[in-house]
């Protein structure tokens, strides 16, 4: 009976540093890392609509704000970092609530699929009516 290295370590020396997930402190951060960035991309995105909705805020005002470069630069840069917040927080909600693996599983892949139709429309929304 031969024994291997890996089976003279102890259950604590495997997991070290890994966490239970074996990943989660790589989410936590970069969870941590999109909020951060989502502080001034709101405060932005409320002050720039309250300011809009001041004045005549009909399409045709808000097609002009929308087509000004860093406008639609900072709205896409918005939504990217809304939705791929929104999607590592529902990720470890499911994670957290969902039970059994083949529900937990396909609630991943639903919530991954709509964030990204999401961000898709969004992107396309902003890029169509800056580049009109």
């Amino acid at each position: 009976m031969s024994v291997s290295s890996k089976d003279l370590r102890s259950p604590l020396s495997r997991a070290r540093g890994l966490g239970s997930a074996k990943e989660g402190v790589q989410h936590f951060w970069v969870q941590r890392v999109s909020a951060v960035a989502l502080v001034p991309l709101t405060l932005w995105f409320v002050f720039s609509i309250a300011r809009l909705a001041t004045g005549a805020a009909d399409y045709a005002a808000v097609e002009y704000w929308v087509s000004a470069p860093s406008v639609a630069v900072t709205l896409v840069l918005f939504l990217i970092a809304t939705l791929y917040h929104s999607m590592l927080g529902v990720q470890v909600v499911v994670e957290d609530y969902v039970s059994g693996e083949g529900a937990k599983l396909t609630v991943l892949m639903l919530s991954k699929f709509v964030h990204m139709i999401a961000a898709a429309a969004g992107i396309f929304a902003v890029l169509k009516v800056a580049l009109a």
